[in-house]
Order: C-alpha cells, then structure tokens, then sequence
C-alpha cells in the first residue's frame, strides 16, 4: 500500500512540474504587472547590444539552418542584426530606410515598402521602448511559464498575415528584457531568435549602424 501511495504521489509530482513547464494565461493582474515592469526597464535603457544565435527552422528539412551574430539598438528606433556565422550579413533599421550589407554588396529601402521588416522592427524597437503593447495591428495575447513571460502578437491585417502567422516575444521574468524572438509563417515554418550576454546603456559608436 505504502509504495502505490509513493508512486501516486510521484505521478501527482511530475504532472504538477509538466503543468508548470507549459505555457498558462496570464490574468488581468498579471499582464497589467508585466506591462509595468517592461515599461520600467524600457524608460532606463538608451543603448543595448546583445549576441543572437538564430535558428531557421524548414519544414522539409530534418534540422534547422543556424545562424548567429550581434544585435545593437540605440535610442529611439536605431536598430541592427549583424549576422557573423556562417557568413557577413547586416541589416540595419535607420531614419525609416532598412539598410542592407551583403558580403559588401550594400543595398537600402524605404521601411514602408517591406511590411514583414518594418512591422518586425517596431516590435523589436518597441519592446526595448516599452511602446509595444498599443499596436492597434495585431491581437495580443499573454502567457507565461516558469522562467518566462511570453507575449504573443497575431497580425490583424490580411495582406501581412500572408507571411507571418504570429510573432511571439518571450521575456525574462528576472529582468523584463527579450530573450527570444519568434517568427512563425503562413507555413510550418519559424525562425527563432535567442538573445544572450545582454549588454545595457553601454557607449554604441554611431558608425555601427552605418
């Protein structure tokens, strides 16, 4: 009798851990304490850099294309992805044009004629700004999990949500920063970007984002 109890108790345990690894809503309370706390580190930081690896997932194939470099953003909206592994590659968000450096082969446009990049930028830019959480263009959601708060975006607008299904952020409870971003498409497929070795308020050269 003794060891069934022990093993009822033990299945109760480990159904307990696997709830609390999964993703549950967060409540009225909790999203508008979130949204405080995010909007309290966002008002201190100016500058922030960080090393991204990037991970490109593709239906068809058995594993997922990774890539890695540095992010940079600088007050109010200056950002840049600087792909290092395995090749050069940046694109930089700037005075409303995207810049891009190619293996040298520089290119630029308007942020308004890429629907996917610029909507990408100001929730990237917005979730450092703490301005995210009013885009009238996508259905918001909240969730979290042990370690994590997540906050997933749904794009209102048809044309957009052609390419992308959902965009989630996932934030750490600890500092309310971003630690990864999620892009998922129309299709199976996603990229998933995880940030680490945060760096913030740090002196960003504007020559970076040239």
């Amino acid at each position: 009798m003794k060891i069934k109890i022990y093993y009822i108790l033990l299945f109760v345990a480990f159904c307990n851990v696997s709830l609390w690894a999964q993703e549950q809503k967060m409540s009225e309370s909790e999203v508008v304490s979130f949204k405080q706390s995010v909007a309290v580190v966002a008002k201190k930081i100016k500058t922030l850099s960080t090393d991204f690896v990037q991970y490109k997932h593709l239906d068809f194939l058995s594993k997922d294309i990774e890539t890695s470099g540095k992010m940079y953003f600088k007050e109010p909206s200056t950002l840049q992805w600087q792909y290092k592994k395995p090749y050069n590659y940046s694109i930089v968000f700037k005075n409303g044009k995207i810049l891009i450096n190619d293996e040298g082969k520089k290119s630029a446009m308007d942020v308004g004629s890429s629907k996917i990049f610029g909507k990408i930028n100001k929730l990237i830019v917005g979730s450092v700004s703490g301005n995210m959480f009013d885009d009238k263009e996508f259905s918001i959601s909240y969730f979290k999990n042990k370690t994590n708060n997540i906050t997933k975006f749904i794009p209102k607008d048809a044309a957009l949500k052609k390419y992308i299904k959902q965009i989630e952020l996932t934030f750490d409870k600890e500092d309310a920063t971003v630690v990864q971003v999620k892009l998922l498409e129309s299709s199976e497929d996603y990229t998933r970007i995880v940030l680490k070795n945060k760096t913030i308020n740090a002196k960003i050269d504007d020559s970076v984002f040239n």
